[in-house]
């Protein structure tokens, strides 16, 4: 059977290459030592983030013969899909989940212990893993500081589910996950069914597998944290 076409999104796209992405995230580091920005700044970078989202195309819907013989007998709706936080176009209206308000740190992490003892911890555990997880590489090159860039896709993942962190410059998603990549986690986040090893191979050309796995990864565990916030902001409130 022929795979399933790749997104459009990312067919063709030109990459900058490790060094040029490397640099960037040094220059990000300079800039951020000497440079305040307002929290409404930050509040507008945020919403300009999740209205770009909103705009990339993710990858094709699959036949439902490939549903059916490959993960069909596990949805039981199959038009219960994710809807875009942000409307196309627009910038007001967006429904946003402050992290300042409830936070996994903060209260989620306490309250699945005290629902379920310890249960929290493995959780953490897991969360931090996926997130603090480095060779300190990146593709061929070695002693790198990748913090900047796990942080700019474990933010954007939750982004997508209108989470935003009140203390993070969204502008440095756009400086340093390009579009081909934003598209694929896109498509890894909301629609995983319609990802392919075409897309897969077709960004991150630089980097090596293990840190390509490391990316999805993180979408499982940035994704897996973004709708216990929900749940479990959703419990406090029914028990208070």
């Amino acid at each position: 059977m022929p795979s399933p076409p790749s997104s459009p999104s990312i067919v063709g796209e030109q990459e900058v290459g490790v060094e040029a992405l490397m640099e960037r995230m040094k220059r990000l580091s300079e800039k951020s030592e000497s440079y305040q920005i307002t929290q409404e700044e930050l509040s507008k970078r945020f919403e300009t983030v999740e209205t770009q989202s909103a705009e990339l195309a993710a990858a094709p819907q699959r036949s439902s013969s490939v549903l059916d013989s490959d993960i069909g007998h596990f949805i039981e709706d199959p038009t219960f899909i994710y809807q875009d936080f942000a409307k196309r176009g627009q910038l007001s209206d967006i429904p946003t989940f402050r992290v300042q308000d409830y936070s996994w740190d903060d209260h989620g992490y306490s309250l699945v212990n005290r629902l379920y003892n310890d249960v929290g911890n493995l959780l953490d555990d897991k969360f931090k893993t996926a997130y603090n997880l480095t060779y300190y590489t990146m593709g061929t090159h070695s002693k790198v500081d990748t913090s900047r860039f796990r942080r700019a896709i474990w933010n954007y993942i939750q982004c997508m589910f209108g989470i935003r962190h009140d203390d993070y410059d969204y502008n440095e998603v756009n400086q340093l996950l390009e579009r081909s990549l934003k598209t694929f986690i896109k498509s890894a986040v909301c629609y995983p069914e319609r990802v392919t090893k075409r897309d897969y191979d077709r960004v991150m050309r630089e980097f090596k597998h293990s840190e390509k796995v490391h990316v999805n990864l993180m979408i499982l565990e940035a994704r897996m944290q973004a709708e216990l916030l929900y749940a479990l902001r959703a419990v406090m409130r029914y028990m208070t």
